[in-house]
């Protein structure tokens, strides 16, 4: 891609209005487009993150069985009604249609639609368990929508629903797919900083789980153990004061993100739509159900949180928008290097605009590409490296410096 050509451009100096981290640099670095509090628009280079996201998250979820469908955005409100939930979730967005004054809810969540969607398929103990998963937009009333992509009114979320006969099987999956989160967290980058979180379960369970990015920047505060290295939400810890998987005393007070949760709902949502199935005596029983949610714009703008310096965001390789950020200087041609990554394979951002240097690096750092190649009067036929988040620089022949970033 060549930048003169790009859709967006960088801005000089942070959007008013933001108070996020994120927020700033993604829209100073022309990754997104504010259109009001709580709703961003993926601009070319915010997208190509998101797809890198999109893509693990469906990769991990295929991997433990999930079968991707799509359900609709919008409900009746009678499927709300009958779990209770029209009137105690205060997030819903409500809506009356102008021809038949019927109601609508805009989903938040979608174990409305889900459960009473599986009863057709759940017949008998034979046709369990299975796990049907969707990357669908998500509507919430958020009272403060201040964060960037960490609170958003409307934003993109994996939600993985598991059907099981029993507790037994729902823990055993529980766990495979608590597996699945610290994969997808470690592969987007934030694999060191995240842990696994016990939260209040609700109606449904003792405990539910938080998945919580540590940055000094977190909204969120949780205290990390110290010998087992999981972690208690601020609830938790003010009902014990001790980890529940250890009981260790030694918790450490830590800012953090929430980036994903999963909850096991058992049979709540199964008992208000019938969902059942006849065991080997031919005896009816509820499905026992798990719910799993990551949001996939709240995973980039954690990334960016977690991953930045003073000059702008630092992307991890497995979700950058291009691999390698190329920087023709004043005075060179590097028409002849971008042909050649681009014969290679290697995703290239082609930095062919006709401005200073000094703007040239500056943009570079704020945008975050990995790798940098320079090209200038200076490399003699070669091109200078430069990792993004390192200080060192070489300058190779084209061949050398394609295999150093495959190695």
């Amino acid at each position: 891609m060549r930048q003169s050509k790009l859709l967006t451009k960088t801005l000089s100096s942070p959007p008013s209005g933001e108070e996020a981290i994120n927020a700033k640099l993604l829209t100073r670095a022309g990754y997104i487009d504010k259109l009001m509090a709580g709703s961003y628009t993926l601009l070319p280079l915010g997208l190509r993150v998101f797809r890198n996201i999109e893509k693990i998250v469906r990769e991990e979820m295929e991997a433990v069985g999930g079968q991707e469908i799509l359900m609709p955005a919008l409900h009746p409100k009678a499927s709300w009604e009958a779990t209770g939930r029209y009137e105690a979730m205060d997030v819903l967005f409500k809506l009356t249609s102008k021809s038949s004054s019927s109601q609508y809810v805009l989903g938040s969540t979608h174990e409305e639609i889900i459960t009473p969607l599986m009863v057709p398929y759940a017949m008998s103990y034979k046709d369990l368990p299975f796990y049907a998963f969707q990357i669908q937009n998500k509507f919430r009333d958020e009272k403060r929508a201040k964060s960037g992509l960490l609170r958003l009114r409307e934003f993109s979320m994996k939600d993985l629903y598991s059907f099981h006969k029993n507790e037994e099987d729902l823990d055993a999956y529980y766990e495979k797919v608590s597996a699945a989160y610290q994969r997808i967290f470690s592969r987007v980058g934030l694999g060191d900083k995240t842990y696994l979180t016990y939260a209040s379960g609700g109606s449904f369970s003792k405990y539910s789980h938080e998945f919580q990015t540590i940055t000094e920047y977190g909204e969120d505060i949780i205290y990390l153990c110290a010998d087992c290295k999981v972690a208690v939400n601020k609830e938790i810890y003010g009902e014990q004061n001790v980890c529940p998987k250890c009981n260790s005393a030694k918790l450490e007070e830590k800012k953090a993100i929430e980036v994903g949760n999963i909850f096991k709902l058992k049979t709540k949502f199964s008992d208000a739509f019938g969902l059942k199935y006849s065991d080997e005596q031919g005896k009816e029983n509820p499905v026992v159900m798990g719910c799993y949610g990551l949001g996939l714009q709240r995973v980039m703008g954690t990334v960016v949180e977690a991953c930045h310096d003073e000059n702008g965001i630092i992307w991890p390789e497995s979700i950058a928008p291009y691999r390698v950020h190329l920087l023709e200087l004043p005075g060179a041609d590097a028409s002849s290097v971008y042909k050649k990554l681009n014969s290679s394979g290697v995703e290239v951002l082609y930095d062919d605009r006709s401005i200073s240097a000094g703007a040239k690096f500056s943009d570079a750092d704020l945008l975050g590409i990995p790798w940098r190649f320079v090209v200038s009067v200076k490399t003699a036929g070669g091109v200078e490296v430069k990792r993004r988040d390192s200080s060192e620089v070489e300058v190779l022949d084209i061949e050398a410096a394609i295999k150093k970033i495959s190695g």
